[in-house]
């Protein structure tokens, strides 16, 4: 049996004495402690509340796949998320989640997948067209809308109004920012509810979800098929042959719109940042643009190596979901470390990701680390998750983005403004002043 190893602990002091600090970007508060105490610590929050962080990459392998049934997702997702989001699959627990995973999981199959490419192809190309030549922008927005855009329209296809797809990412994003001030300021709590800026944000939900159940009904009411994402919704059945509930499909498709746009919008702006800083790559993307010919468009997909490492670098670099939740169920033991029942743990994908025991030269962004076997880097490579809840629109998001910058370097040449890349982390990684220049390719 392994030897008992004390966790080291950062006190309460400390973590007050950098409160505005760690309200406006917590990273470089972490990363100090990391530095200070090594790969897993306990930070004091106050209120007797204390939380284990960690960059152990086997630790948390140990979490989401070794002994992933004594680790559920943390209140922050449980019970914060759900009551924006409701009970979806990224909020879901025990038999909930296990049911909707297996229910939902046919509907992002490659198979199916194929079906909604010419829907995706078709969105991007008209949303890329809005990007203006010759002009120093933020990008950010742009993909911003590009990205809710395309889980729009892979849901109900042509069938919703541009108002609406603008009202929905409106609330969408309002509910994020909200969440991130509840989470990063608990003693606002009392102000929070009182100035009656809560109840303002749970109407804007339920209008949401209001926009959300006329769209159902009026595909309900159609005799027209779209074999999109909301027509394999309502066609899955349950073990005992029925369907899924009004409200829980609203849940669900709370959830895609949520988890389906926000990350990929930051992904593709994290990589057009890089790529800028790193214009080599653009002609090498440009090469696997050329190579797909006249191949359909998922045989053009599956063979864009280069491309494919791109996204995984700038994923590597960059993760979107940069800390990952969990809290223990039992009592638990890893490597020493005594985990007492119902402790609160995050674990820091991007630490992972840039851990010098994991990488060589982990701050370079070089992706043909990424050229061989897709699984080579798993042990401590999670832009998705890994495990059973590994994040079930993988295909859908890479299938995307791939789309996305392929199109960008066949007709421009992206340019860097600036020399810093920003980041502004909210519930996902985001970019911040992500200023870029586009030049047409010649």
């Amino acid at each position: 049996m392994a030897k008992e190893k004390k966790i080291p602990e950062v006190s309460f002091s400390k973590f007050l004495g950098r409160a505005l600090e760690i309200v406006k970007n917590p990273l470089p508060f972490h990363h100090d402690n990391f530095e200070e105490k090594g790969d897993t610590f306990i930070l004091n929050i106050g209120f007797q509340k204390k939380i284990i962080f960690s960059r152990n990459a086997g630790f948390l392998k140990y979490a989401l796949q070794k002994n992933q049934r004594n680790y559920t997702k943390s209140e922050v997702q449980t019970k914060e998320v759900a009551k924006y989001l409701g009970k979806g699959l990224l909020t879901a627990e025990g038999e909930h989640w296990k049911t909707q995973r297996k229910l939902i999981q046919p509907a992002f199959h490659k198979k199916h997948l194929s079906n909604l490419l010419e829907i995706m192809q078709e969105t991007i190309n008209e949303e890329l067209a809005q990007i203006p030549f010759d002009k120093e922008i933020d990008i950010e927005p742009y993909f911003g809308r590009l990205a809710f855009q395309v889980v729009a329209k892979s849901l109900f296809s042509g069938e919703v109004e541009e108002s609406t797809i603008a009202r929905l990412q409106e609330i969408v994003e309002a509910s994020q920012k909200i969440l991130v001030r509840e989470l990063r300021q608990p003693y606002l709590a009392w102000w929070f509810k009182g100035s009656g800026l809560l109840r303002r944000h749970f109407n804007m939900v339920k209008e949401a979800r209001g926009l959300i159940e006329q769209l159902i009904e009026q595909r309900k009411k159609s005799s027209r098929r779209k074999d999109d994402l909301l027509d394999l919704l309502l066609d899955a059945r349950y073990e005992d042959g029925g369907s899924m509930e009004k409200e829980q499909m609203i849940d669900e498709i709370m959830i895609l719109f949520t988890a389906g746009h926000e990350t990929t919008s930051n992904a593709l702006t994290f990589t057009c940042q890089l790529l800028a800083q790193n214009p080599e790559y653009q002609g090498k993307i440009g090469n696997d643009v050329a190579l797909g010919g006249e191949l359909d468009l998922m045989s053009t997909l599956m063979s864009q190596q280069m491309t494919r490492q791109v996204l995984e670098e700038a994923m590597r670099l960059y993760p979107p979901a940069y800390f990952i939740d969990r809290m223990n169920l039992e009592d638990d033991n890893y490597d020493g470390m005594k985990i007492k029942k119902g402790t609160p743990l995050l674990f820091s994908a991007i630490e992972i990701h840039r851990h010098k025991d994991y990488w060589e030269n982990p701050m370079k962004f070089k992706p043909e680390r990424f050229a061989g076997p897709n699984n080579q880097h798993s042990d401590y490579y999670f832009p998705f998750g890994a495990g059973p809840r590994m994040c079930i629109g993988n295909n859908f998001a890479m299938f995307e983005m791939q789309m996305v910058i392929s199109e960008l370097i066949a007709n421009r040449t992206i340019i860097s403004t600036t020399s810093e890349i920003e980041i502004l982390p909210l519930i996902t990684l985001r970019p911040k002043n992500a200023y870029l220049r586009f030049e047409q390719r010649t």
